[in-house]
């Protein structure tokens, strides 16, 4: 069966919220239960246009999971922003710390905002930094793994 874009995205997202999925071929296996034959390169581009981030689980594997937002949010724009604007991204104790282009980090901060992550309390933005609260040290390092996932920061 060839699904629409909007059922097979929504059949995605029911999937990664019951279960544990690490790659993508594991989400094309888990269409064809529903009769949904795609390919790797549909459900990459769907991965990228519904905002799934893939996070550690702790257990020395990793799993998508979908990013809750709202608005255009990150799925949009901003996350275009946000990617591009990424220089740096550390952690200490329970402060991630991102550097960005100069003049980005207001609009980067945005991005972020818009993404609704529980690791985030708040943040501050400059001109070129901005500075994440979060939770604990451990929510810190799992906000930046999130990050780096999200901004590929190493492939630049």
């Amino acid at each position: 069966m060839n699904p629409t874009k909007n059922l097979r995205q929504s059949r995605i997202l029911q999937i990664i919220k019951n279960n544990n999925i690490e790659t993508q071929e594991d989400l094309v296996e888990a269409l064809k239960d529903y009769n949904m034959d795609v390919t790797q390169a549909t459900v990459s581009r769907d991965i990228k246009e519904l905002g799934i981030l893939k996070v550690a689980t702790g257990h020395g594997s990793q799993k998508y999971v979908p990013m809750t937002q709202s608005g255009e949010g990150a799925s949009g724009r901003l996350m275009t922003i946000f990617v591009e604007a990424l220089v740096s991204i550390e952690s200490v104790n329970s402060f991630v710390i991102l550097k960005t282009l100069p003049g980005l980090a207001q609009a980067a901060a945005a991005a972020l905002d818009s993404m609704h992550l529980e690791q985030v309390l708040g943040c501050i933005a400059g001109d070129d930094t901005i500075f994440i609260a979060s939770r604990s040290d451990k929510s810190a390092v799992q906000l930046k793994s999130i990050l780096l996932s999200i901004s590929n920061i190493y492939d630049k």
